[in-house]
């Protein structure tokens, strides 16, 4: 491992080359804010990730000469840049990802990472972002990595060897964080009726925000659930310390928390620290649907922008324009219909800001479906929960007005009796 400058360090980027970003908030920014300064000089570099924290400033109209930005997942620092034409999004299934590096699909030259200090046997650690990192180092012909004492270590498949890192730079700075969401009384209502799915040693899959919030926090009369989740958040420590999480259950790992990586507040990266409680693995391992599958009633909580009448789930898009990502959604739905006991569940509030319904006749012309009506099963909005498997169009049709607004039911029901004539 040779230690140099950040601006060094980036020299081995050439133009056309692909390029791999940490993932979440463990992008590495000194890396890339020492790469844009070689904008000038570079022509059409490839940057490939999933959702990263903090600027993305490789994706600005201004850079689009020197860098072309391809998301797996768009997040908020991309999107204009996408919705504008000067970034693009590949859709594919979180699980599927770790293949295309290392199957050759998408041939990385370098890979730039962030991880913790070496240990006295000369490992560092991916720390918060095992994810489709681990893949990315394996396949990448150049590793670039930002050292910094701030990154927790974690066990699992995060471990890497100065041995694999070609060129280090030591940079001293606190993760990025986000604080714990203030919950409405909608994402409260929606928590409990989701906690009202979840048996006592069901193994929970979760996403990060107000919805899975509020559900753990509505679980701690629960018992020995588990977790195998692509990510989580501060909102399940409380229920590890509790003994409400102890993973007595599962048949994957058991006893201890599987993910892929975390994004919080501090307290959350100080609680994966060297916890052996906390196995971070490999997407390829976590996504996968037969690993999922094989764990006890494995409950899947997922969000959702919009779904028909008919169960189709718009879950990365609103019409043409793209929010976020196909991301694990169908990883877990499908893992969890699989599972003995398993549900899967699409939680959203019946209405957007505005007003506008959530549960809609059609999905809007360009959204993409993310899971499939054959896929989808248990739907739960503020007013409800509706199991719609095995069901006819017209029952979900009816099932799932039921749970919508009620300002917009009328509508619904209207245009249901155009589609089906009858409800």
């Amino acid at each position: 491992m040779k230690v140099v400058s950040a601006s060094e360090a980036v020299k081995c980027v050439r133009s056309r080359n692909n390029v791999f970003v940490h993932s979440v908030a463990a992008a590495p920014r000194v890396l890339i804010d020492a790469l844009m300064l070689r904008a000038p000089e570079l022509r059409d570099v490839n940057m490939y990730h999933i959702h990263t924290e903090g600027p993305a400033p490789y994706a600005q109209p201004d850079c689009a000469a020197s860098f072309n930005t391809n998301a797996f997942f768009v997040g908020a620092n991309v999107r204009k840049a996408v919705a504008a034409g000067d970034a693009d999004y590949i859709p594919v299934f979180l699980s599927e990802i770790p293949a295309l590096f290392r199957d050759g699909i998408i041939p990385l030259d370098v890979a730039m990472i962030q991880v913790s200090t070496p240990d006295r046997h000369g490992f560092c650690s991916l720390g918060v972002s095992v994810d489709i990192a681990r893949a990315a180092i394996d396949a990448a012909k150049i590793v670039i990595a930002q050292i910094n004492p701030h990154m927790p270590r974690s066990h699992g498949d995060g471990l890497i060897s100065t041995a694999e890192i070609h060129y280090a730079v030591e940079h001293a700075e606190s993760l990025l964080q986000i604080e714990r969401p203030v919950l409405t009384e909608i994402e409260q209502a929606i928590g409990r009726h989701v906690a009202g799915l979840v048996e006592n040693g069901a193994t929970l899959q979760m996403g990060i925000g107000a919805i899975p919030d509020a559900v753990l926090g509505a679980l701690g009369g629960h018992r020995d659930l588990g977790v195998h989740t692509e990510m989580f958040s501060d909102g399940l420590i409380d229920l590890v310390e509790s003994g409400v999480v102890n993973g007595r259950c599962k048949t994957i790992y058991p006893e201890r928390i599987v993910s892929g990586f975390v994004m919080g507040s501090k307290r959350v990266y100080d609680f994966i620290d060297d916890n052996p409680q906390v196995a971070m693995l490999d997407i390829a391992f976590v996504n996968n649907t037969a690993i999922i599958s094989q764990n006890p009633k494995v409950t899947a909580i997922n969000s959702a922008i919009e779904v028909d009448i008919t169960g189709q789930v718009c879950a990365d898009s609103i019409g043409t324009r793209q929010y976020s990502g196909v991301g694990g959604q169908m990883d877990f739905i499908r893992g969890a219909s699989l599972s003995r006991g398993g549900k899967p569940i699409i939680a959203l509030p019946s209405s957007t800001r505005r007003g506008e319904s959530r549960i809609v006749p059609f999905l809007k012309p360009g959204g993409g479906v993310v899971t499939t009506r054959a896929h989808v099963h248990y739907v739960v909005t503020e007013y409800g929960a509706v199991n719609l498997y095995g069901k006819t169009l017209r029952q979900r049709a009816r099932a799932l007005i039921g749970i919508a607004h009620p300002d917009h039911r009328e509508a619904l029901e209207a245009a249901a009796f155009e589609r089906f004539h009858t409800i």
